[in-house]
């Protein structure tokens, strides 16, 4: 568990901007425009890019490919699920006509649709964790070349 501490301190800190985003749109009503939850990926990036870098200076020569893999994994999917939670309260307890505002741009036939939509905030996030620690682990991992040998 010591060696989740540090991914996961990240990603509740990466929700916390999520969640600070996703309210400093509200105040200007602009929440409900899917164009702006792009930059969710710049905040999720950030975050992830960030726990793997401090788990490679803490983790020093023990750092491979598999345990940068899993912090940023850990990291983006803590964050994910803490901003989907977040989302689900803020939908049916906070603003309950959030969702029928959001049908207007996502669902023509809004209905029983409250699932579906915090399910594809959480695979949107999951996803979003994977491409970009794929990405990142390619700027953290050591290299394979021989170095000073001839062939």
């Amino acid at each position: 568990m010591k060696q989740f501490s540090l991914p996961i301190r990240f990603g509740i800190a990466t929700s916390g901007c999520l969640i600070a985003y996703f309210l400093f749109l509200s105040l200007f009503n602009l929440h409900t425009n899917i164009f702006y939850s792009l930059f969710n990926s710049v905040i999720t990036a950030f975050g992830v890019y960030e726990s793997i870098k401090y788990f490679k200076l803490k983790s020093g020569e023990q750092f491979n490919y598999g345990s940068g893999f899993t912090a940023g994994v850990v990291t983006g999917f803590v964050a994910t699920l803490v901003f989907t939670f977040f989302f689900a309260f803020y939908a049916t307890e906070i603003n309950t006509n959030f969702l029928k505002e959001l049908s207007k741009v996502w669902f023509k036939d809004y209905s029983t649709m409250d699932g579906i939509v915090f399910f594809t905030v959480a695979i949107m996030g999951f996803a979003t964790t994977l491409v970009l620690t794929l990405a990142f682990m390619q700027l953290f991992k050591g290299s394979n070349n021989l170095k000073g040998k001839s062939v």
